[in-house]
């Protein structure tokens, strides 16, 4: 007798992320070799990116003797990974942050609107899944993929967002921007 999954349990949640149209980019695969008796047996480790575009992005490995397996097992591995990233007008960041992991250090700016995505492989492939348009990102230490990845998402984890800043100490985004915007939006509206 099959038992159906209770409400707000994990099948609620599959459900919900088998409706999204998620972007998947396949950012490295490597051909690992393991030595056994009879000689070399091989097989291929994936590491993808996961991202709806608007905001949520995870990543994930996989390996297996097979490349569609391990590209399959570190899909679904990234979609059970998935964090939220607060954007600024829905392309950039909010401030500049860095980040690291291991070697692996980044360093990740704000920029203005038609600036595009300057960055490098693995970390283009986040940004670009994440739905960030203009950015300006800068790589230090190490070239692995995988390094360069955990470093870019430790470094996206910092992100926040000016409405949570100004919740968590318990004052207006208005206190939290300054006076800078505030004053510029008003020599705005005088102009007119």
């Amino acid at each position: 007798m099959a038992r159906e999954p209770r409400e707000g349990g994990r099948g609620g949640r599959d459900r919900d992320r088998e409706g999204d149209d998620l972007v998947d980019k396949l950012v490295t695969i490597n051909r690992v070799a393991k030595v056994v008796k009879g000689g070399r047996r091989f097989a291929f480790a994936a590491l993808v990116v996961v991202g709806d575009q608007k905001g949520r992005v995870g990543f994930g490995a996989g390996k297996a003797r097979e490349v569609p397996e391990a590209i399959r097992k570190a899909t679904d591995r990234a979609k059970r990974a998935m964090i939220r990233v607060p954007m600024k007008e829905g392309r950039t960041l909010h401030h500049d942050v860095a980040g690291h992991f291991g070697a692996g250090k980044v360093v990740l700016r704000s920029a203005d609107a038609g600036t595009g995505i300057i960055a490098g492989g693995p970390m283009r492939a986040v940004f670009e899944s994440l739905g960030i348009n203009d950015v300006v990102a800068k790589s230090l230490g190490t070239r692995n993929p995988h390094n360069m990845v955990k470093a870019t998402f430790a470094a996206l984890e910092r992100c926040a967002s000016p409405r949570s800043v100004a919740n968590r100490r318990g004052k207006k985004v208005s206190d939290i921007l300054g006076r800078r915007e505030v004053t510029a939006s008003a020599e705005a509206a005088a102009d007119v």
